[in-house]
């Protein structure tokens, strides 16, 4: 998509486009601190909503699937600046905490986004981090790394709860998988995304998938796109353009050759 420029300093992520509106739905694979330097910022999940605009920010906790849309605001082009928390470095920065100083009861948020407001250490945290916008030199490593540790501190000051998100290290949960592929179909997924994504190794996933279904899982996807592009066309009275794009396709052509190879007729019949 033209215009989006993204710059990954290990894990710190700007980004910046001058486009109308940018929607894109991704799992969060580790925990994120995202602010908006310009324009807005809308994240769902599960129905619920939080907008941030300029100079707003939000804790995204891992292991959940949200959309997000990025749009410009006026003649003011989108900028985030994101940083990601790999779980080497939460563990890491939890062996080093004195242990008495954690909260007692601390509990896992029910919600995934959390709006940080009012806050002038999350402003000073990434205000310092805009300059790289348009700068050639790079942040050094150590300079990452400190501003990773700011960044901590920002969210466990903000809710006693961020320590039981932040700092659980079992292994994560795994989602039933026909659940999964169930609300996902539609997303352009590798066998090894949705393997991280149920919490499964790719060893682990396939034998799996196996016990659910004889087909591999980019036929069992297929197979699913097609019957809800199916349901689509005859019971919703859908234009087949639409459908072939909603239900994950990328090709019309490929798509009505598929459908009338498995229904007997072309999709505009």
């Amino acid at each position: 998509m033209g215009g989006i420029k993204t710059i990954n300093y290990s894990n710190i992520f700007l980004s910046c486009f001058s486009e109308d509106a940018w929607k894109q739905a991704r799992m969060a694979k580790e925990h994120y601190l995202s602010y908006v330097y310009a324009g807005e910022m809308l994240l769902e999940e599960r129905g619920e909503c939080v907008h941030l605009c300029k100079g707003e920010c939000a804790f995204i906790c891992k292991d959940n699937k949200i959309n997000i849309t990025k749009k410009p605001a006026g003649s003011e082009q989108f900028k985030s600046i994101t940083l990601s928390f790999p779980r080497s470095f939460l563990r890491e920065f939890y062996n080093k905490m004195d242990r008495t100083t954690l909260p007692e009861g601390a509990k896992h948020p029910p919600s995934s986004i959390h709006k940080l407001e009012g806050r002038p250490d999350v402003i000073s945290l990434f205000e310092s981090m805009t300059p790289y916008f348009d700068s050639p030199q790079e942040p050094t490593p150590e300079l990452i790394r400190l501003k990773m540790t700011e960044g901590i501190y920002c969210i466990l000051q903000s809710n006693p709860n961020f320590y039981a998100a932040l700092f659980d290290f079992s292994e994560p949960w795994r989602i039933d998988i026909l659940d999964y592929l169930n609300e996902n179909y539609m997303y352009d997924l590798s066998v090894s995304e949705i393997a991280n994504f149920t919490g499964r190794s790719l060893a682990t996933f396939k034998r799996d998938f196996k016990k659910i279904s004889h087909l591999s899982p980019h036929k069992w996807i297929m197979q699913k796109r097609l019957k809800e592009a199916h349901h689509k066309i005859c019971n919703e009275n859908r234009r087949v353009s639409d459908v072939c794009y909603e239900v994950g396709f990328k090709n019309l052509s490929h798509f009505s050759t598929l459908y009338k190879a498995t229904f007997g007729n072309a999709p505009s019949k």
